[in-house]
């Protein structure tokens, strides 16, 4: 494996994208503030040295061909990448104190992240902070391969190899339900009583661990659930419940996040699930995540138990 960087074929792959984007040499020349011609010459010598054709160049215009299509996605991702790069870069050199990088969950970066980020800009005003929105099973490979250096997510007790996790809230389970539902009048559910319902339910590919555990109470009150749909977030959860989708079993803290047509009761069962763990690679030194950790635990535990 080469130790070379080829910037040649980094300063192409860069021309590829803005002419898959433009689909048009003259457009994508202006973009990059260039002259046609070099760009042209540019994307043949890239072909060449694929051994594939990119575009396909008609009167009509200019188009990806099947090749340049199925190469379009992860140049757009390597862009991105290099774009973050480059902030972080500008950071560095403008003198701010550090960067920290955060991945969190939907539900969250509505709760639980937003009074951490607080404290650390008033303890840190130079810092800088990148908040992207991830499942819960990207957060351990995105803290393990340095994309990461906070997580919060559902993970449920010491993932292993330099992870560590800690619950930072904890929420009663409720039932998300359409508001002229027979079950909304009730001021709490039994949790038998959806065996006939069909249920939306966070994904098992984005939280084996939350989904796993969610199955597992229904059978132990008797009923398998009869999943509809798996989706990627409690807001689509609810979502889809207002749409007549469904039903769903959700914190019943989101109760923040229900339309007009859609209610929350709490389960007449108290099931309490971790909604958000801080989590972080311990063979990662980083000041800032010390820092935030720190913090977190000094936090006391953050429960909803509020009533339906």
């Amino acid at each position: 494996m080469s130790n070379t960087i080829d910037f040649r074929l980094i300063r192409q792959l860069w021309m590829f994208l803005a002419v898959a984007e433009e689909q048009h040499f003259g457009r994508a020349a202006q973009r990059l503030n260039m002259s046609q011609p070099p760009l042209t010459e540019q994307i043949k010598v890239l072909e060449q040295s694929l051994k594939m054709q990119l575009f396909e160049r008609s009167r009509r215009g200019t188009q990806l061909s099947a090749a340049g299509a199925a190469l379009l996605p992860a140049v757009r991702q390597f862009a991105g990448q290099v774009e973050q790069l480059e902030r972080v870069v500008r950071e560095v050199a403008a003198g701010r104190s550090g960067v920290l990088h955060v991945g969190a969950i939907t539900s969250a970066m509505l709760d639980a992240v937003p009074p951490l980020l607080d404290h650390m800009r008033q303890a840190h005003p130079n810092v800088t902070v990148f908040v992207r929105e991830i499942d819960s099973v990207d957060a351990i490979p995105g803290l393990e391969a340095g994309e990461l250096d906070l997580a919060f997510a559902r993970i449920d007790g010491e993932p292993g190899n330099g992870i560590s996790a800690i619950p930072m809230t904890e929420d009663r389970l409720a039932v998300a339900l359409p508001k002229d539902h027979a079950l909304a009048a009730q001021s709490r559910v039994r949790l038998k009583s959806l065996s006939a319902e069909q249920l939306v339910m966070s994904s098992r590919q984005v939280s084996p661990v939350y989904f796993d555990m969610l199955t597992g109470v229904c059978r132990a009150h008797g009923f398998a659930p009869r999943v509809l749909h798996e989706v990627r977030s409690i807001a689509s959860q609810i979502a889809y419940v207002s749409c007549g989708q469904g039903v769903a079993l959700v914190p019943a803290s989101m109760r923040k996040l229900a339309p007009e047509n859609v209610v929350l009761r709490p389960l007449h069962e108290k099931i309490m699930v971790v909604t958000a763990a801080a989590a972080w690679n311990t063979n990662r030194h980083h000041p800032l995540v010390d820092e935030a950790i720190a913090w977190v635990r000094a936090q006391p535990p953050k429960t909803s138990a509020r009533r339906g």
